[in-house]
Order: structure tokens, then C-alpha cells, then sequence
């Protein structure tokens, strides 16, 4: 239990180092990028310091027309300079935009690792029960604080899986089998106590409880994966 809770622990503080730095990252990439594109941008003035330059170097341009012509090309460059301030904000927001979006994606993606590790070390360490209470008399099984109406067969199966388990035993379904039924072990098939097996991981519904509850070993037999100081058989 202490080694699952250190694993837990270390996880976290691996997601938790992987979300900031990519968060990091993620900024300073973005940072790099608008300031390239403002940079990019021309000079929003740019426009009338050509004007300007016109109306200097042509000062003979004296005619009604000609004047006119500078007018409208002065104001056409306070136009672009006003143009060009707008994209300098399109820009910003759209990268306030982008920065959010890509720090979710990777905040999600971080989450979405921790919780299959998780998952993974749920199924190789089966799942955490702090009691178990068999009661025979009313075909009562209690799983924490889940109740299971089994029937009598699937009673008898998890009652000698939790005496076995108290015993520090693992069973073959042949054993399974002449426990239940009285019979010498040699007498009995493999595939009733497997048979056994399923109906009660079948009973007790949940297939994900149900298989990392009962423990599958391979070569051996069938073992409840609780601790045995939770097990109780009345």
C-alpha cells in the first residue's frame, strides 16, 4: 500500500513538473512567434512618411487637382496606419487565444496520462478492499460497503477462495471443485471449478471489480487478491 501511494505521489509530481515546463514552453514559443509576426508588420506610419515626402519633394504641385491628389493620398495612409494598428490587436488576441487553448490541450493531455497510469497500476495491484464479509446463512456477500444477493453456489465459491486466502492458499478449479462438492480433488475436473469461477464473477456484476477481485494465476488456480486480515466468513 505504501509503495502504491509513493508510485501516486511521484506521478503527480511528474505531471505536475511536465505541466510546467510545457506551459513554459507553450509561452515562450508563442511569445517567440507574435513577436516575429509585430515585427514583421511594417511601420503603421510607414505610409505617410511617403506622403510626407511627396508633398516636400514636390512643393510645384500648386494646382487644385495636384493638392487634392495629396489630400487623398494622405488621408488613404491614415487609413493604413489605423489598419495596421487593428492586425497588430487581431494578432495579439489571437495568440492570448492560442496560448489558453494549447495549455488546456496539454493540461488534458498530462491528465489523461496520470489517470491511465493510474488505471494501469489499479489492474496490476488489484483492486483495494478494506473488508470483505461472507455471510452463508443469508447468501450475503459485502464488498466495502457493496452489497451482492449471490446465490448459494456462488456463496460456496467465494466462501472457500476467502477461507483459502485466509490460509494463504491459491486454488486450481479441481480444488475448487472437491471443496464445494465433497469429492477427491483427482476425481474432479479442471473446468468445473472454472465453470464456478465464472458464474460467481458473473454474480457479482461488475466486471472490473469482479475480475481484480478474483485473481487469475497462471499454472496455478484462482485467488482472492485482498488482504487477509480483511476477510471475514460467518
Amino acid at each position: 500500500m505504501q509503495e502504491s501511494t509513493s508510485s501516486v505521489s511521484e506521478a503527480r509530481a511528474a505531471g505536475a513538473r511536465v505541466v510546467g515546463f510545457g506551459i513554459a514552453a507553450v509561452i515562450l514559443i508563442l511569445g517567440a512567434a507574435g513577436m516575429f509576426l509585430l515585427l514583421s508588420l511594417p511601420d503603421a506610419n510607414a505610409f505617410n512618411t511617403r506622403v510626407e515626402r511627396l508633398f516636400v519633394e514636390n512643393a510645384d504641385l500648386t494646382s487644385a487637382a495636384e493638392i487634392k491628389l495629396l489630400e487623398i493620398l494622405a488621408q488613404s495612409g491614415t487609413a493604413f496606419s489605423e489598419v495596421l494598428a487593428g492586425y497588430r490587436v487581431v494578432i495579439f488576441v489571437l495568440l492570448l487565444f492560442a496560448t489558453g487553448l494549447l495549455v488546456a490541450c496539454l493540461v488534458f493531455v498530462v491528465t489523461i496520462i496520470l489517470l491511465n497510469r493510474r488505471i494501469g497500476a489499479i489492474e496490476r495491484q488489484g483492486i483495494q478492499v478494506s473488508s470483505l464479509t461472507v455471510n452463508r446463512g443469508e447468501n450475503l456477500v459485502v464488498l466495502n460497503d457493496m452489497e451482492f444477493k449471490l446465490t448459494g453456489a456462488a456463496v460456496e465459491t467465494i466462501s472457500v477462495l476467502a477461507e483459502a486466502r485466509m490460509d494463504g492458499d491459491v486454488l486450481s478449479g479441481a480444488e475448487i471443485e472437491s471443496m464445494i462438492s465433497g469429492k477427491r480433488a483427482e476425481d474432479c475436473e479442471e473446468a468445473s471449478g472454472a465453470t464456478r469461477i465464472k458464474r460467481l464473477r458473473d454474480a457479482l456484476g461488475n466486471q472490473m471489480v469482479s475480475e481484480l477481485l478474483i485473481k487469475t494465476i497462471a499454472r496455478q488456480g484462482y485467488v482472492l487478491a485482498i488482504d487477509q486480515k480483511a476477510i471475514r466468513v460467518i
